[in-house]
């Protein structure tokens, strides 16, 4: 049987701006002037990888120190922006009738507990649904090991999972763990970014993904 597993995060639910916005002020608390497009590209991996690649761009060293300081102002900024979160149109359907249909799902994210909580309530998001956060495995995206845990908690093989992501990072690391990859337009990646990056087919929301899933081969 095939299964979906989501990223969460402009996937699922419209934080994606919030995030950029929350990054952007940590960044320049710490003294660093980042432009917000450039924050966007970056959104979906994992806070290491992305405070690293932010003091590259900015011509300096970031220490470890500074680097978790500037990930656990991030999270308070997003918390404080962001205190209720909206489902994207169509997740909260879509979740509930697979649950429904008895279809294999799970959510695989970057992000970690507690700033995902809200996200997850508000998708109505029960407790025996499989979720996967940054502090269950060794690497983030766009590393494989967030979806390959989310798969192996499932129950399945990696042919048997599609990846739905909202950015690059997402369909980078579904290449990795041997998974086939649908790009949603609901994260501000454009179609022609998320084909050339491998997704299998690309929608506009969840609720386009709904509608599609006989091609995918699951309703």
């Amino acid at each position: 049987m095939r299964a979906l597993i989501f990223d969460l995060d402009g996937t699922l639910v419209d934080t994606v701006y919030a995030h950029v916005f929350a990054w952007q002020r940590a960044l320049t608390e710490a003294g660093f002037s980042v432009e917000g497009w450039k924050v966007h590209r970056r959104i979906g991996m994992s806070g290491g990888l992305f405070t690293r690649a932010v003091a590259r761009e900015a011509g300096r060293p970031l220490s470890d120190d500074e680097a978790k300081s500037i990930q656990a102002r991030h999270g308070s900024l997003f918390r404080d922006l962001l205190p209720e979160r909206r489902p994207l149109p169509g997740a909260v359907e879509l979740l509930r009738w697979l649950r429904d249909a008895g279809i294999p799902h799970g959510i695989a994210t970057s992000g970690r507990h507690p700033e995902i909580d809200a996200s997850l309530v508000a998708l109505g998001v029960p407790p025996e649904t499989v979720v996967i956060d940054r502090g269950d495995v060794l690497r983030a995206k766009p590393e494989p090991d967030l979806f390959l845990k989310c798969q192996e908690q499932l129950g399945l093989v990696p042919a048997d999972c599609y990846v739905v992501g909202d950015a690059v990072w997402d369909l980078l690391a579904a290449r990795r763990a041997g998974m086939l990859s649908v790009g949603l337009l609901s994260g501000g990646y454009g179609w022609d970014e998320l084909m050339s990056a491998g997704a299998f087919r690309v929608y506009r929301d969840p609720a386009d993904l709904h509608r599609s899933l006989d091609e995918l081969g699951i309703a």
